[in-house]
């Protein structure tokens, strides 16, 4: 993973928020209404998320209109950055893939 990327997406505005309210999968629309972020402007934070490796494209879930829509979902558990010196260490714990198959599982259990 990049750390000048992660800085980069890290230190724009809204993108902590999506990074922790994403422990759960939701839509742009979700997080824009939770987070109080237009919806633009959390499209292009997703995007940004997304491309940084932080976010991931979780599911297309049907919406209550009937139409096919993404959830995102954080990719990581925790990302540490160090300074040490002139040294700067960007280091990201990623979401264990047996974490995502469990939190899979319980999803479609309580939506059955």
């Amino acid at each position: 993973m990049d750390s000048d990327r992660t800085l980069s997406a890290l230190g724009n505005e809204y993108n902590p928020d999506i990074l922790r309210a994403a422990d759960e999968a939701h839509s742009a629309q979700e997080f824009s209404e939770m987070l109080d972020i237009p919806i633009a402007t959390c499209y292009r934070r997703i995007e940004e998320l997304t491309s940084a490796g932080l976010l991931e494209l979780h599911d297309r879930v049907l919406s209550d209109e009937h139409r096919r829509t993404n959830v995102y979902r954080r990719d990581v558990d925790e990302i540490v950055i160090d300074f040490q010196g002139d040294q700067l260490n960007v280091q990201v714990t990623e979401r264990p893939e047996v974490k995502n198959k469990l939190d899979d599982v319980w999803r479609q259990i309580s939506n059955e």
